[in-house]
């Protein structure tokens, strides 16, 4: 594969004294979609929140595009072109679907296709219905896509999504799968963090799959899929 862009090495993840993460090795190469597996507490969340730089201690190395990312602050990571849609969505519930895309607007990165509202609005048909709409007045699945929308509208290179179908409709779901292989004919690279195995082998090229904060598994995701004894071991409930 070529050079990475998101390339972590030994990463440790505390909790104060408690160790959530051991020796977690991950790649993301430019324009792939790569899942991060497991079952709830597999450490799939610690992962993408030591990516940005929001837990207490990590230790080991996280370079994106050839620069360290530990011991920066979030913000700063973010400015590098890392937009992260938490699993909890944190829209503006208080304001309507255009503030909330201009809280989130960004300035265009060289290489990478700048987004606008309007394309957002092609990408979520839903929302350009609703601009004016208030974010606490919009569905959970509506608001899933405006929190996608406004990291999207910050021009990131690599996208951190975490539990994109957790409880939203499976109408939605389709959705989200349609906007990740949309991202990725845009040379978007995605960081997936889910559960949902039929979801994720839909638009995924490669996957690792956490237990207790180690990988259990590193392969492409027909491997994964192709694999009873991991896919029964760590990731049916």
């Amino acid at each position: 594969m070529p050079e990475p862009l998101l390339s972590i090495d030994r990463l440790n993840a505390f909790y104060g004294r408690a160790q959530i993460l051991f020796d977690v090795d991950l790649q993301v190469g430019p324009g792939e979609v790569v899942a991060l597996m497991g079952r709830n507490g597999a450490g799939k969340s610690t992962t993408i929140r030591s990516i940005m730089g929001l837990m207490e201690r990590c230790t080991g190395s996280m370079v994106f595009d050839g620069t360290e990312l530990r011991h920066m602050d979030p913000f700063r990571i973010s400015r590098l072109g890392i937009g992260w849609v938490p699993e909890d969505r944190r829209i503006f519930t208080d304001l309507t679907v255009r503030e909330n895309l201009e809280v989130g607007r960004r300035p265009a990165r060289p290489g990478i296709p700048a987004w606008s509202e309007h394309d957002l609005f092609e990408l979520f048909p839903n929302l350009g219905q609703m601009p004016d709409r208030l974010g606490g007045r919009m569905s959970g699945g509506e608001q899933q896509m405006l929190a996608v929308a406004r990291t999207l509208i910050g021009n990131p290179r690599l996208v951190l999504l975490d539990e994109p179908s957790e409880g939203v409709a499976p109408l939605i779901v389709e959705q989200m799968a349609n906007m990740i292989v949309e991202l990725k004919r845009h040379g978007l690279s995605v960081l997936l963090s889910e559960q949902n195995l039929p979801f994720a082998a839909a638009v995924s090229d490669r996957a690792y799959v956490l237990e207790k904060g180690q990988v259990r598994f590193a392969g492409t995701m027909n491997e994964l899929s192709e694999n009873e004894q991991i896919r029964r071991q760590y990731l049916t409930i």
